[in-house]
C-alpha cells in the first residue's frame, strides 16, 4: 500500500503535538495517567480534525479527513512515547 506524501506530512508533523499534549496533561492536570491520556487525545483530534475543517470552510487548503486520521494515529503515538517514558521513569 503506498501512502501519499501529504499523509506522511501529516503523520510526522503530528508526533511532537501529540508529545506536547500529553506532557502538558500530565503536568498541568496531573490526573490518573488513563485520564491524562483522554485530556491529550481529545486535544489531538481537535486540533487534527479542526485543522481540515478550517481548511474547508476558509477554502485555503484542501479538505480531506484521512489527514486528520493520519494526524491522530501521528499524535497518539507522540503520546505513547510520552506514557513509555513516565513508566519507565518510575
Amino acid at each position: 500500500m503506498k501512502i501519499a506524501p501529504d499523509k506522511k506530512r501529516h503523520f510526522f508533523a503530528a508526533i511532537p503535538m501529540g508529545i506536547v499534549f500529553q506532557m502538558l496533561a500530565n503536568w498541568l492536570y496531573a490526573p490518573p495517567t488513563y485520564q491524562a491520556v483522554l485530556i491529550a487525545l481529545a486535544g489531538v483530534i481537535a486540533v487534527s480534525y479542526g485543522f481540515e475543517l478550517f481548511s474547508k470552510i476558509s477554502g485555503m487548503g484542501v479538505y480531506d479527513i484521512m489527514d486528520a486520521v493520519f494526524s491522530i494515529i501521528g499524535g497518539a503515538l507522540g503520546q505513547a512515547a510520552v506514557l513509555i517514558y513516565v513508566i519507565l521513569k518510575k
